[in-house]
């Protein structure tokens, strides 16, 4: 008697497929998504979780993504609301705090450069509807009409956002008494 061998199970070349493709898309993307997740949380644990989420969601939804040239917004719009109904679910105790503990008052180094920390606090102050075109524009490269799209605006709208988030980082970090460099 000859003994049969076991057939091995059918490969399911679809799923198979999927998750090189899913793969792929984390492979390219988590850094960037991270990073972002960063910027607009400032918490490094709510960041990873925002992350996973977004992550979990975009594999049930994985078979939506017709253009792979737009994963990455689509995966930055999948974060953007995932980081909202982290709101709709809990709601967060305000505390006080004094500004001065989080920021040592001498943020220029020795050239009187601008520190990067003295930059993230001044873009942290600014509201989310200017900060957010702004991180989208600098970290991401996103030009105004892919920002609109994201964010689900008019392009003019994300324009003037912009215009006015920067004039306000300007504000900022322009020492008082000095006067702005257009009169210079």
């Amino acid at each position: 008697m000859g003994r049969k061998g076991i057939a091995p199970l059918p490969v399911d070349k679809a799923m198979n497929t999927r998750q090189r493709r899913f793969e792929a898309l984390v492979g390219a993307l988590s850094t960037d998504l991270y990073r972002y997740g960063l910027w607009l949380t400032g918490d490094v644990a709510v960041t990873e979780d925002l992350v996973q989420e977004t992550f979990l969601r975009a594999w049930k939804y994985l078979d939506d993504l017709k253009d792979e040239k737009s994963s990455r917004s689509w995966l930055i719009t999948i974060l953007r609301r995932e980081n909202a109904r982290r709101f709709e679910r809990k709601r967060f105790d305000m505390a006080d705090y004094d500004e001065g503990q989080l920021m040592d008052e001498h943020s220029l180094d020795a050239d009187g450069e601008l520190s990067r920390l003295e930059l993230r606090r001044c873009m942290a102050q600014l509201s989310v509807e200017y900060r957010e075109p702004l991180v989208l524009q600098v970290l991401f490269g996103y030009s105004g009409e892919e920002i609109a799209g994201l964010l689900e605006l008019n392009t003019n709208t994300v324009m003037t956002r912009l215009f006015r988030a920067r004039n306000q980082l300007r504000d900022m970090l322009t020492p008082a008494g000095s006067t702005k460099r257009a009169t210079e």
